[in-house]
């Protein structure tokens, strides 16, 4: 995934008027805390909130250690079973509830009650994604994320598609709707054909219409999810906790039928392109790709590219009439290893405090951190730096996010799926295969 899931998130007050929330003071003798998180593109003011926090708390330090999400997880686990487990790391709702099942990490509940920490200041609804099966609290919210459609202006233009077309589009699975004409549109082959053009050469394709990021395992964050719940799929029976998987859902296997027929088009590139070692990012910026599907933790670095003007367009209007996206979010979890609790817990409310989210993070226009008001800054930020967050905010003024499965057995699932969405992406089995991975999954469930 990529981040997917993955952002980052930050708080709202000043140190000085932080109230309930105001850190303690640090205890004698010097304390370093390790902290893990996976986003480069947040590790910067993540450093500006570790520094704030050291200032107030001179006997704390924080060292921060950042590795790719790809291998994030793998490093995680490796570290728990080693003992060397960092003190605090960036937690994810699809991974946070098989790691409070095993005891890996730390429940808050203690600690929040009585620093009376205010869970009121966080979007509706982030705080509760925190409480596992056990009815404790495992995390304090530091952000949230949608997804929408990243386009290059340029590309659209020489295309003689107007950018308010862009905000209307819809799909469907039988013909792909709007959305499949205008992906058919932006592709262009190496001898100037577009793909809705006759002599169109889709293996010798110079810019594919959609970008790819990879199979989307079981999550598909920014791959297929916005079109599967748009076609009024859900992941599970119930969320969070499902009590089994809906892969098998004929909704589901359209969508995903569909979708992959825009790489057997010459639309979207194949997997051996996915996997060539050039990411989506890097092959937007070299114009190979002329739009993207996109969470919002990766905005700013779409418009640091050089030389490529973007914009923003929603994602489009599916079979249920309305638009869809994942909602996620992150949290920090302590290691019940960790051999400094108390530390760990003054940076982890920090962290989720508005003297982070709200007087650093927000600033940065990364993400949109958790707290209500630091979020109003952080579309400002955004507007300050000419981008036009509306197509990721109008999720959650309108109703159409969905919750990130919250789920136990999530790793044994993301391999399950990973393993037969590989093989359908390359072509190496159909969406029939998915009667049996969904079997597998739910199995895990007993």
């Amino acid at each position: 995934m990529k981040r997917c899931l993955a952002v980052t998130g930050a708080a709202v007050l000043l140190l000085a008027g932080c109230g309930a929330q105001e850190e303690p003071q640090a205890a004698a003798g010097p304390v370093s805390i390790d902290y893990w998180l996976w986003d480069t593109a947040q590790q910067p003011q993540y450093q500006a909130c570790a520094d704030a926090f050291h200032k107030a708390n001179p006997n704390y330090t924080i060292k921060i250690t950042q590795y790719g999400w790809d291998d994030y997880w793998n490093t995680l686990t490796t570290a728990f079973v080693s003992g060397t487990a960092p003190d605090v790391f960036v937690g994810h709702l699809s991974r946070y509830p098989e790691l409070a099942a095993q005891g890996q990490i730390l429940p808050l509940d203690d600690q929040v009650a009585k620093d009376k920490v205010d869970l009121s200041i966080y979007q509706d609804g982030l705080a509760d994604l925190w409480v596992a099966k056990d009815g404790k609290r495992y995390g304090l919210p530091k952000d949230f994320d949608t997804v929408a459609t990243i386009y290059n202006t340029d590309k659209l233009k020489d295309a003689g598609i107007k950018p308010e077309e862009m905000a209307e589009l819809t799909w469907n699975p039988q013909d792909g709707g709007t959305y499949e004409k205008v992906i058919a549109r932006l592709t262009v082959d190496k001898n100037g054909k577009r793909g809705d053009e006759p002599g169109f050469d889709k293996t010798k394709v110079a810019t594919y219409g959609l970008g790819l990021n990879g199979s989307g395992a079981g999550f598909g964050q920014t791959e297929w999810s916005q079109y599967a719940m748009s076609n009024g799929w859900q992941y599970g029976d119930q969320n969070p906790w499902p009590t089994k998987f809906n892969y098998a859902d004929p909704k589901f296997k359209e969508t995903v039928k569909w979708f992959t027929s825009l790489i057997d088009k010459g639309y979207m590139p194949t997997m051996d392109i996915v996997n060539s070692g050039v990411g989506q990012i890097d092959a937007y910026g070299a114009g190979k790709y002329a739009m993207v599907s996109e969470g919002s933790w990766n905005t700013k670095t779409y418009w640091n590219l050089k030389g490529v003007k973007s914009a923003l367009a929603p994602t489009p209007i599916g079979p249920t009439g309305k638009r869809a996206s994942l909602f996620n979010g992150l949290a920090d979890n302590i290691s019940a290893s960790t051999d400094s609790p108390d530390a760990a817990w003054a940076w982890v409310k920090f962290l989720g405090s508005p003297a982070c989210q709200e007087e650093i993070v927000a600033k940065e226009a990364i993400v949109f951190p958790a707290i209500k008001t630091a979020t109003v800054k952080a579309e400002q930020a955004f507007k300050d730096a000419w981008i036009d967050v509306k197509p990721f905010t109008m999720h959650v003024q309108e109703g159409t996010t969905h919750l990130a499965p919250i789920a136990e057995h999530w790793a044994d699932i993301t391999a399950t799926m990973t393993e037969t969405m590989d093989a359908i992406f390359s072509f190496k089995a159909d969406v029939k295969s998915l009667d049996q991975a969904n079997a597998t999954v739910n199995g895990y469930f007993g």
